[in-house]
């Protein structure tokens, strides 16, 4: 949740604010891959007007034929493009034209927002340099992500969601306690995006009060080590190098998933209480060995978790996980399945709550893609179109945006500026 606007919106409803900033915000995203996408998907859900940058001169990963090598198929590339570039235009302008830079700076002139996540220095090249482009609009925000910033002596490195991971600190935290650090895939590039959509609300935020813009230098792998504050601090604080412990929590206990009936069928179960663990223990049957002394209070399970997983372990097997899932519930105690991609879709919680919605595409049909994970009460952020194909909107934006007649647009597709 956002705190209540300060300055000159004072009184004014948190959520009815954003949405009347982005319905009149347009951005122009130069990004590509995951990570960038995942900033201003964030911002089109919130009624931002996002226009991708995008050129057959330089496809987008994703867009391209060798995503099969990474994600197992092209559909499956298709699918991430899909999923991370919902509600947004694309316009085809090769930036290897001088007039495709021209015509990108027409569009920023007429826009609030630039967003890129090329390594530093590449947008400067193009001559899209933050110096540049307030010189063209002097209000204008500008967010270059990259992995590591763009000052210091990694700022020319390059690097993806495997490398933001460790180098933020989160992989050596996540996996089990004798095993090696996790590889982190796409959770590490949708964080970081995440939280970079944040600092251009927070942008937005300041240019309402101020009428100032401003340049915003976003690491990804410093947004990573954001989440794990404690951890960084209870090493500098008492030399303390925290490690991995699989599913396990510093207070609460048990915490952990367990096997159930069924072919590679799990579930998680959690314990906040002396009351949650007495639901627990009822729904077991009341077992002598849960009446033991070291099992008393939390401060004690948390000592013999050992012994509690392994007896839990014994349990869960025999029954299957939405039976299980059922049964505690009902009881109060916070249990879920690990679910697989098609449980998402027939699972009847995530129907009710509308997790996945149906996007058009022009050319692929009816594709589902998962929903903003928020519900605003007045103004709900929504899907309201899927994915654009290359180059969709560029009548729009050179046409209707731009000014430029069907005569001149068809001149740039010719010269290869709209390519």
């Amino acid at each position: 949740m956002f705190p209540p606007f300060q300055g000159g919106f004072q009184g004014v409803d948190h959520r009815d604010f954003i949405m009347e900033i982005l319905e009149g915000i347009r951005i122009v995203d130069f990004t590509r891959y995951a990570a960038g996408p995942q900033i201003t998907l964030t911002l089109a859900f919130m009624g931002a007007e996002v226009i991708r940058i995008e050129s057959n001169a330089e496809l987008d990963h994703f867009r391209r034929h060798e995503s099969a090598v990474t994600y197992g198929s092209i559909r499956a590339g298709h699918d991430s493009f899909n999923t991370l570039n919902l509600n947004k235009l694309s316009v085809t302008l090769n930036l290897k034209k001088k007039k495709g830079v021209e015509l990108a700076k027409k569009l920023i002139a007429k826009s609030d927002v630039v967003v890129d996540n090329f390594r530093p220095g590449v947008m400067e090249r193009l001559g899209l340099g933050y110096d540049t482009l307030k010189k063209i609009k002097p209000d204008i925000i500008m967010l270059s992500a990259s992995s590591h910033g763009g000052i210091g002596p990694e700022k020319a490195y390059s690097a993806y969601a495997v490398t933001f991971g460790p180098l933020g600190g989160v992989s050596h935290l996540t996996g089990y306690e004798d095993g090696d650090p996790a590889v982190t895939r796409s959770s590490a590039d949708l964080r970081p995006g995440t939280a970079a959509a944040f600092a251009v609300l927070a942008a937005l935020n300041y240019r309402e009060t101020s009428g100032e813009g401003q340049f915003i230098d976003f690491s990804a792998r410093e947004a990573i080590s954001c989440l794990i504050g404690e951890s960084i601090m209870d090493y500098t604080m008492n030399g303390r190098i925290r490690t991995r412990h699989g599913n396990r929590d510093d207070i609460l206990a048990p915490n952990n998933c367990y096997r159930c009936k069924g072919d590679d069928r799990w579930i998680s179960i959690s314990i906040a209480n002396d009351e949650e663990w007495k639901a627990l223990v009822s729904v077991m049957g009341n077992p002598e060995w849960a009446s033991g002394d070291k099992f008393a209070d939390q401060f004690r399970r948390w000592h013999n978790q050992d012994e509690i997983d392994r007896h839990i372990a014994e349990w869960t097997l025999n029954h299957t996980d939405y039976e299980l899932m059922h049964m505690l519930q009902e009881a109060g105690v916070a249990a879920i399945p690990a679910f697989d991609s098609r449980e998402m879709f027939t699972d009847p919680h995530c129907i009710a709550r509308k997790m996945l919605v149906p996007a058009e595409s022009p050319v692929e049909g009816r594709l589902y893609a998962v929903a903003p994970p928020w519900k605003f009460s007045e103004t709900p952020a929504q899907v309201t179109r899927a994915a654009p194909t290359l180059g969709q909107d560029n009548d729009y934006v050179l046409g209707k945006l731009l000014g430029l007649s069907q005569k001149e647009i068809n001149k740039l597709a010719e010269d290869k500026v709209l390519y």
